[in-house]
């Protein structure tokens, strides 16, 4: 916690000037207990500006990769990701999708902030996919609120392909909570779970504005 209060002392103010961060909603953000935060995704930089601009720490995944590094170069990036609150895991481990899922609700049940992307992977033609359903099983079986959290230009801070970061002006906006509690009671597990679900794609894309895609995203090979 010493390391991430750090970290948010200095990573914070950069982000703000620096990169030209312009933040919208941090009070939509719950000072305690769990919460999602679901956002879309345009960038690897997404994982940690939102980490970076928000009131609380932000638990996310990252690849495995991030933690194993050697030497100096590697020391230092393990120990970033971790003081952002990255959590590692392999992507590429037949049960890295339950094992996701396990990390997740004990972050939320700790009464931590965890963020996630229904979306599942970066957008890289700049259109909204549809949400995948994890975000709101998370939800309901936490039984935590979801606020949906908007992106605007990340992509043009770092484009995808590229892993130097450029001084480019980008928004991160809070939406209002959404709350679970009592409203899907009684109503099929699979049926609540995709109302819940396209709810919350259709907070991301008013804060967004982001043109909607018909169909799921796939990871690129």
């Amino acid at each position: 916690m010493m390391l991430y209060l750090t970290t948010r002392m200095v990573v914070g103010p950069l982000a703000r000037t620096y990169l030209r961060a312009t933040v919208h909603g941090v009070d939509n953000i719950p000072a305690t207990g769990g919460v999602l935060l679901a956002a879309n995704h345009l960038s690897f930089v997404d994982s940690l500006v939102i980490p970076m601009v928000a009131p609380r720490q932000v638990v996310f995944l990252a690849k495995s990769d991030y933690f194993t590094g050697t030497g100096i170069k590697g020391t230092a990036t393990r120990a970033w990701f971790t003081s952002m609150g990255m959590v590692p895991v392999d992507r590429d481990d037949s049960k890295a999708a339950q094992h996701s899922l396990e990390i997740a609700l004990q972050v939320l049940r700790e009464g931590r902030a965890f963020g996630i992307y229904p979306e599942g992977t970066r957008s890289r033609d700049g259109r909204l996919y549809r949400g995948r359903t994890g975000v709101a099983h998370l939800a309901l079986t936490a039984g935590v609120p979801i606020v949906p959290v908007g992106l605007i230009g990340t992509q043009n801070v770092q484009p995808v392909g590229t892993n130097r970061l450029t001084r480019a002006p980008f928004t991160v906006s809070f939406g209002a909570p959404i709350q679970v509690e009592g409203r899907f009671d009684g109503m099929p597990t699979g049926r609540a779970r995709r109302e819940l679900t396209d709810e919350v794609m259709d907070a991301i894309a008013a804060l967004s504005g982001q043109e909607r895609a018909d169909g799921y995203n796939e990871r690129a090979h």
